[in-house]
């Protein structure tokens, strides 16, 4: 059996829709350094979780939050080289830092030289980063760099059913519309908050969400 280093959990139903490249990446058909940017929401940690998913399937392949792993300290990255697949989350976080720029140069050296992957996340494009390390900042400028733009309105109500029907409910327009108007629009709320809806709905045996229930769930 293939294991995630660290216990670090992989959202459910994290899955790819039509990212060939990742795939790619995924399956093993593709090595070498891919960059993912965009804003807050736009699907980044998605990609890299199901990238990862996929992975693991035939490789040894690990996905790390560097957001939440940084207070760790640059140990938290011992062990990655032996990795097939590295998929390295929030990446800005701490570039600009030497010594995790130093270990993330020596983390990108070996994972070259064995033929592995790394996939990395953050807000921008690697030019526009202010890296510590020269070097560092070359080798990712090289890599494949894929930019992620938010989904528009339409867009973000067809992927909010999407979810809700992967998890075994429907989520009628007039409910997602409402739940659009009343919360953050970044689909990383709107999809914390549909778990929560997923766990009332399977102890209620709702299969459909309707306004007048998500506000009993959510006191009003």
């Amino acid at each position: 059996m293939r294991q995630l280093p660290l216990g670090v959990r992989i959202a459910d139903r994290a899955v790819f829709a039509s990212f060939l490249t990742a795939q790619a990446v995924g399956r093993g058909a593709r090595r070498g350094a891919v960059w993912i940017c965009g804003a807050d929401g736009a699907g980044k940690s998605h990609l890299l979780q199901a990238t990862c998913v996929l992975a693991s399937e035939t490789l040894h392949a690990g996905y790390f939050p560097l957001a939440e792993l940084a207070p760790l300290g640059t140990g938290a990255l011992e062990g990655l080289p032996q990795l097939d697949c590295v998929c390295l989350d929030d990446l800005d976080t701490v570039v600009g830092k030497l010594a995790w720029e130093s270990a993330l140069f020596g983390l990108y050296r070996e994972l070259e030289e064995r033929g592995a992957s790394l996939v990395a996340a953050a807000r921008g494009p690697p030019a526009l980063e202010t890296w510590a390390l020269p070097d560092l900042a070359s080798r990712f400028a090289a890599s494949t760099v894929f930019q992620l733009r938010s989904l528009d309105e339409h867009e973000q109500l067809e992927a909010l059913q999407l979810r809700a029907r992967q998890r075994g409910f429907e989520l009628p327009d007039e409910t997602a519309r409402w739940l659009q108007r009343r919360f953050p629009r970044d689909l990383r709320s709107l999809y914390e908050l549909l778990d929560t809806l997923d766990e009332a709905a399977l102890a209620a045996q709702k299969h459909i969400l309707t306004v007048p229930f998500i506000r009993g769930v959510l006191g009003g």
